[in-house]
């Protein structure tokens, strides 16, 4: 460094900021982003956006809209949680994770905003992960000039850091039984909180099999809204590259957003994003002898459509399962899904501070009448195992917890990432 240069940010130095800001948990409100964006310049009024709400598959499907959008000759911004390995992760930009070195300025440049902030309306509390993230999406989306993004939201919808654009189009994947101590104990509860995202004139587009509650909560809103109500097909308009049923349910809900928001689509244009498809950490295929899949069902309603996908997988001689599960999560309900499709279950603890303990697990899995278990501590090792018992014509997976796929992901000896 030469004498009086200023040392910047590196991605390391982004990482330790941001992780510094669990401290502060999850804060629902929508006043600190805005006050944070207002200092910013409002970068979140910029473009296009498709809002994506829901329970499950909100990832997968902003992914989905993000590669149709992009194949269609636009420039593209997707904003998605959790990570894995990088908070780059979190951010594309055409497609790709945001470049090291941008997402460490921008990161720089909002921390000091933070800072500012906070000094300047300390009454509004700390800033939060989540919300900084965000901050880092918009100010990258303003920067790169992207002329739509496509924004997953977080939890819920109406206080969730993401609901502050004026989003053309809104995307509601589904509604199940979630943070309820959060969001309400009923569906139509949490819906209405899901659904509070839907702007005045806009487009909202649902999925097929939305919970009829739920989507009795969607009309009512569009009706007050004076917005449009798409419900979307069951089945995808092309070949994917990505496995699991479920997926082709997802993509048709994609492409029906898509579709609101550029008023047609080209055919071409849909069947390269569904060819070029990669969802990381959703029945994601990572080995073959034994077929190795990474998924992080995490509810009730994920393992649901990954047993499904796996019973499907009908050349497998057996069927091992690796899980992971926090304990905020209905493990009873989950093992009873995966119980069912599989030979055998070996249970292990992700690195995360409120992973269960394995050998409880183990305990309702046999209180269920599950299949033979074991207990192996260590993620990696846990997942060895489970590929062992397979065998090379059978199928190991590994889920329970998105916290477990990263571990997986990460190298062995890697520490532990994220906790939100």
């Amino acid at each position: 460094m030469q004498p009086g240069s200023v040392r910047r940010w590196s991605e390391l130095d982004a990482e330790r900021w941001l992780l510094s800001l669990e401290n502060f948990g999850i804060e629902l409100g929508l006043e600190r982003i805005e006050a944070l964006l207002a200092a910013l310049g409002s970068p979140q009024r910029r473009g296009r956006i498709v809002h994506v709400v829901g329970s499950n598959g909100k990832s997968s499907v902003t992914r989905m809209i993000e590669a149709v959008l992009r194949e269609h000759g636009f420039v593209v911004g997707a904003y998605l949680s959790p990570h894995f390995i990088s908070f780059t992760e979190r951010i594309l930009i055409r497609g790709s994770p945001t470049d090291a070195v941008a997402f460490a300025a921008a990161s720089e440049s909002i921390s000091a905003a933070v800072a500012q902030l906070e000094k300047a309306q300390p009454a509004l509390g700390p800033v939060t992960q989540f919300e900084a993230l965000t901050a880092i999406a918009f100010s990258e989306f303003e920067r790169t000039e992207v002329e739509a993004a496509v924004i997953e939201a977080g939890l819920g919808g109406r206080l969730d850091a993401t609901n502050v654009t004026d989003s053309a189009v809104q995307v509601c994947t589904g509604i199940s039984l979630e943070h309820t101590a959060l969001l309400g104990a009923t569906i139509a509860a949490i819906a209405a909180e899901k659904l509070a995202v839907v702007r005045p004139g806009s487009t909202l587009v649902v999925a097929a099999d939305l919970d009829p509650a739920a989507l009795s909560v969607a009309v009512d809103r569009c009706e007050k809204q004076g917005a449009r109500l798409v419900v979307a097909g069951l089945d995808a308009p092309a070949a994917l590259s990505v496995g699991g049923q479920f997926q082709r349910a997802n993509f048709a809900l994609a492409a029906a957003g898509a579709h609101a928001l550029l008023g047609s689509l080209d055919a071409a244009a849909v069947e390269r994003a569904a060819c070029g498809l990669v969802i990381p950490g959703r029945y994601e295929i990572v080995g073959s002898e034994p077929t190795t899949i990474l998924d992080g069902a995490h509810n009730g309603a994920g393992v649901a459509a990954l047993a499904a996908s796996l019973a499907a997988e009908s050349s497998a001689a057996r069927t091992i399962g690796c899980l992971s599960v926090l304990d905020d999560k209905d493990a009873e309900a989950m093992l009873t899904v995966l119980g069912q499709c599989s030979n055998e279950l070996i249970f292990t603890r992700a690195s995360h501070p409120r992973a269960l303990d394995p050998a409880v697990l183990a305990e309702i899995n046999e209180r269920l009448g599950g299949p033979p278990a074991r207990v192996v501590q260590s993620p990696h090792e846990a997942f060895e195992q489970a590929r062992a018992a397979a065998g090379a014509d059978g199928l190991a997976f590994a889920a329970g917890s998105l916290y477990l796929i990263a571990d997986l992901k990460r190298g062995a000896d890697a520490t532990g990432g994220s906790t939100l």
